[in-house]
Formats: structure tokens, sequence, C-alpha cells
């Protein structure tokens, strides 16, 4: 499987939402502090309904933890200042999928990270900022697990 990395998200909902695709995908959600609201918030809660328990989701309290965590790995960085498109990654178990806070991304030290692989980007039509975070997180978890034949999938 692979792993969906949330660096110091900090809207709930987007959150919940996450986990709700980590439990219908089978990733793994890695959410690095600082978070921008707490895991109990209702918000939360609520946009991962009763998800909770059949994700996995570990909390790291800085990138190197989560790095430690993971083991080695590819890490493909999203950012919309990416040349290369998600879509022309061959994905492999084991791939931690890197995404940003809200509203502001991944800035350029955390880009700078030697952990990381590449930067990818989701195209979409021009003049339009980004997507949602987990909009994006979806978009491309469900890419990596469709090119590793949804495994597990009824």
């Amino acid at each position: 499987m692979f792993h969906v990395l949330f660096y110091s998200p900090r809207i709930a909902p987007n959150t919940g939402n996450a986990i709700r695709m980590a439990a219908a995908t089978g990733c793994e959600l890695h959410l690095v502090e600082p978070l921008g609201f707490d895991l109990s918030e209702p918000k939360l809660r609520r946009a991962g309904l009763d998800y909770h328990d059949l994700a996995s989701v570990t909390v790291h309290p800085d990138l190197d933890a989560a790095w430690a965590a993971i083991g080695p790995a590819r890490v493909f960085a999203f950012t919309a200042h990416a040349e290369m498109s998600f879509a022309q990654v061959s994905y492999e178990p084991g791939d931690v999928l890197m995404f940003g806070p809200e509203p502001t991304g991944l800035d350029e030290q955390t880009l700078a990270d030697p952990h990381i692989t590449a930067r990818v980007r989701i195209p979409m039509l021009s003049g339009r900022r980004s997507l949602n975070l987990s909009n994006a997180a979806a978009v491309a978890a469900y890419e990596a697990w469709r090119q590793q034949g949804f495994t597990g999938a009824v």
C-alpha cells in the first residue's frame, strides 16, 4: 500500500475527509504537527463519520519523526509549482504522497527536504489556484491505488 502525508494541516474537515479516504483505500494517513485543530473536534469527527476506527492514522511531532516511522520511501510532494504531473509517476507500494497545509501548500524549505523524490502537480485549468486539500489527496490516492490494481478492493 502507500502513505498519504499531511504536513501541518489546518482545517479539521479536510483531515476528517482524508481519514475517510484512508479507510476506503487502505492507505496510511500521516499527520505532521503542528495541526490547526484538535483531533477530537466535532467537525473532524463528523467529516470522518464512523471511519476513524477503520483508518490507519498516525500523528508525528515533526517531519523527522514521520520519515523515521515510514522508513525509506519515495516521496512525491504535491505543489502547484511543479512541472511534472502526478499522472506521470509509476507509483509503487510504500510511496508517500505529501501535501502541505491549507491555504499555503508546502513551503520552499519543506520542498527542499532531501527525502523528497520529486515535486508533482495535479493539472488544472489556467487561473485556478488549487484544489481543496482532501480532494487533491483523494485524486492522488486513487491514482496510486489504481496503479496498484486496487489491491484489496471488492
